[in-house]
């Protein structure tokens, strides 16, 4: 295989798809990306064997082959050449050589029948939507997914299509975020998949926010996301998802308006103190003022009053201080409005005026 190629055609793809390898991979193969040359157009392939990204470019002078390259070397040396310059690829017996100007390199590879292939996916379904929707619904909740926990079905993120209804939910069992989608199409489709948590993070990363459609195509087992020159796939979590729409509360009696911006800083502020584990703040609401309180193990105390639009019973909870700023940073709107159906129910954060995301906390005893 023999390829001509200026730096960068070959270095931006590259760079979008080597962030599903892992640097602590124990199969050597994996650790490479997957280069099959044809008809003038390359296809650049890397895996985790849980994830699969592929990027394609035509119009590229090439003799027809394929190799696997070691991706971060190869990464690497591109990085390093000066922009614009041209880059011969050369393979012989397992062994590339790389030219550039007065630079020339010499990497080890690995057959292209070791690699993994996944290439008898079957898709029954298939929803468009634009790019911008699926990363805002996606962007909006994706900070509530559990890291490694036991419930491994929390370690991800639901999609749930039904109908005219897009709906994204993550929940770590402390919070839960729920973001939602009007389809442009009805559909009569009903169906939930939970996507794991690395492959919400690559797929953020490829999403470009502008208007343009994005294909996904589900099945059983996959989500295979089409992304122009990209295509994303990865499994699915096998597992039931908690009903969300059991845990997020309606519109509570005790209803807090707040400044959004300010509310932030004050819990920020606040936060300063509070202790590194539990991270709990004392909310005490009266009319037209919530107090913030923090105190920690070494006798220490943090205090803060917010002004806000509240009337009714004065009343003291709880929260962790750390999701309630994450729920208040990925709102839009100036206002917020922060709801109780009790005293010490959970807390449901939302826009002021919109409907489009809700956000709920758990309350805690300090």
């Amino acid at each position: 295989m023999k390829l001509v190629i200026q730096r960068e055609q070959l270095m931006k793809p590259l760079q979008a798809i080597i962030g599903v390898i892992d640097r602590t991979q124990t199969l050597p193969i994996l650790a490479n990306v997957k280069c099959v040359a044809s008809d003038d157009e390359i296809t650049l392939t890397t895996t985790d064997l849980e994830i699969e990204l592929t990027c394609s470019f035509p119009h590229i002078p090439v003799e027809q082959g394929s190799i696997t390259f070691p991706a971060r070397k190869l990464f690497d040396i591109l990085k390093a050449l000066p922009e614009g310059i041209e880059v011969q690829i050369e393979v012989d017996n397992l062994r590339a050589i790389i030219t550039a100007g007065r630079s020339r390199f010499t990497l080890s590879c690995l057959p292209v029948d070791e690699y993994p292939v996944s290439d008898h996916l079957e898709f029954e379904k298939t929803l468009t939507l634009p790019k911008n929707e699926l990363r805002r619904l996606i962007e909006k909740v994706a900070f509530s997914m559990a890291v490694s926990d036991v419930r491994y079905f929390l370690n991800g993120l639901l999609l749930d299509v039904n109908g005219t209804e897009l709906n994204a939910v993550a929940t770590d069992g402390h919070r839960l975020s729920v973001s939602y989608l009007q389809l442009p199409e009805s559909s009569e489709m009903q169906k939930q998949l939970i996507i794991p948590r690395k492959g919400v993070e690559e797929l953020l990363k490829l999403i470009e926010n502008e208007s343009a459609p994005v294909h996904l195509e589900l099945s059983e087992n996959h989500l295979r996301v089409e992304l122009g020159s990209i295509v994303f796939t990865t499994k699915l979590i096998d597992g039931k998802f908690p009903d969300y729409k059991r845990v997020v509360p309606p519109l509570g009696d005790k209803i807090i308006v707040a400044d959004r911006v300010g509310l932030i800083e004050a819990l920020n502020r606040a936060s300063v103190l509070s202790q590194d584990k539990f991270r709990g703040i004392r909310f005490t609401v009266s009319d037209y003022l919530l107090k913030l309180q923090v105190n920690n193990p070494e006798q220490e105390q943090a205090e803060e009053e917010v002004e806000v639009n509240y009337q009714g019973e004065t009343f003291t909870t709880a929260f962790n201080v750390g999701y309630l700023i994450d729920a208040l940073k990925v709102l839009d709107d100036d206002m917020v409005r922060l709801s109780f159906t009790a005293i010490n129910s959970s807390c449901l954060i939302q826009n002021s005026d919109s409907d489009g995301v809700s956000y709920v906390v758990m309350p805690m005893r300090l």
